[in-house]
């Protein structure tokens, strides 16, 4: 990649699973469009990871609660609301921990590279 810069993106192994950027910084320019590209492509990757669990788990209850009324013929809109909040609230507090792990990490990364940068 050319420029002055590098951003690596690594993938811990450890128990934390927490992903993160780490930024080397070469020469005077520092803050390129590619630095920020990368950032954004980071931050949105960050964003999806954390809310997918929730999604997941979502859209199963639903599509489990759907087929059960196509079965039963039962076609009330109102039913599928209360399972599809309780199981996302599940969900949220199931992977809470990883989740805050997640933004942590990253917002620790975002805030050391800053230095970096000026």
């Amino acid at each position: 990649m050319g420029g002055t810069w590098w951003y690596e993106r690594w993938w811990s192994r450890s128990t934390d699973r927490s992903a993160g950027i780490i930024i080397i910084v070469k020469g005077k320019d520092r803050m390129t469009s590619e630095w920020v590209l990368a950032l954004g492509r980071e931050a949105i990757f960050v964003t999806l990871s954390v809310a997918a669990p929730m999604l997941i788990l979502g859209l199963i209850t639903g599509v489990t609660i759907s087929i059960m009324q196509a079965v039963t013929q039962v076609q009330e809109m109102t039913l599928t609301f209360i399972p599809k909040i309780l199981a996302v609230a599940a969900a949220l507090l199931l992977f809470l921990p990883w989740i805050i792990n997640r933004l942590v990490t990253f917002t620790a990364n975002l805030i050391n590279s800053i230095p970096a940068l000026t």
